[in-house]
């Protein structure tokens, strides 16, 4: 059975109180919000709830905002649900100051004693999170959020992000017994400037050049990250040697993923400058 407008506005409604809580830095109780909302709904069980909950999810993504990183992006969703969250953001001025200052603050380096856990592996590409269910149209949004944007470009997480890739990398090498190279690793965004391709030269064991670029978001797994085309050609041509890795959820608990070699190869890629999509 279908949800209609009411079950719809009750579940986003739900999920942006969520979700602005979570980027206020203020806790909550998921499993609280999820009985508080199925008295609202008309019989739906608690699975229905959670796809539901992922599909609010695969839509903001689409829409270029941050989403809970506990509710996975899920494709398949009814035009309804994304028109209305479309209107709730237009209108929803806590959301977007909490959106801002998230993807705005300042950051620091994490002190992490043990990087053995931090490596997970990447998510794979889906190509049906932005389909609707059949015979269902999904006409092209009218409101793009620029929030990842926005992170993307916070020069103080970007810088960080790869100081502790700095750290991760003195950890990989010392532990497999080279540390002459790992003394050797640098960080060649801050020495030799950015336009290079990547922002962090390091080894192999064998002693071959590992080319790192590193992209560092304080959202979920499935976030989309931007790429120049200086780092895709880089990619490109150095595609033996080239490694991006991907911060994810760093200001909680820093974990990283890691896409060598050609970067279209991992994503699906939207040439904006290209942004890169596991959705």
């Amino acid at each position: 059975m279908a949800w209609s407008r009411i079950e719809v506005e009750a579940t986003v409604a739900d999920y942006f109180h969520m979700l602005t809580l979570e980027l206020s830095g203020q806790s909550y109780n998921k499993t609280a919000h999820r009985k508080s909302l199925l008295a609202k709904l008309d019989g739906r069980s608690e699975g229905a709830v959670e796809r539901k909950h992922q599909n609010i999810s695969a839509i903001l993504i689409a829409l270029g905002c941050p989403y809970i990183s506990g509710y996975k992006p899920l494709g398949n969703y009814q035009s309804l649900l994304r028109e209305v969250i479309e209107s709730r953001i237009a209108q929803d001025k806590l959301l977007d100051a909490a959106a801002l200052t998230a993807v705005l603050i300042p950051a620091a380096v994490p002190l992490v004693e043990d990087f053995s856990a931090l490596l997970v592996d990447a998510p794979k590409v889906a190509f049906s999170a932005r389909e609707a269910h059949q015979n269902e149209y999904v006409a092209p949004s009218s409101h793009k959020c620029d929030y990842l944007e926005r992170e993307a470009r916070n020069a103080s997480l970007g810088t960080v992000g790869e100081e502790f890739v700095m750290n991760f990398e003195h950890f990989r090498l010392r532990s497999l017994g080279h540390k002459a190279l790992a003394d050797k690793v640098e960080h060649v965004a801050k020495t030799k400037g950015d336009g290079l391709g990547f922002d962090i030269l390091s080894f192999e064991a064998s002693g071959r050049e590992r080319f790192i670029e590193v992209k560092t978001t304080a959202f979920g797994k499935e976030t989309p990250f931007y790429v120049s085309r200086g780092e895709v050609k880089f990619a490109q041509r150095y595609s033996e040697e080239f490694h991006l890795y991907r911060l994810f959820d760093f200001r909680k608990e820093p974990r990283m993923f890691d896409l060598q070699g050609m970067i279209e190869k991992h994503c699906t890629m939207n040439p904006i400058n290209y942004i890169c999509e596991f959705s």
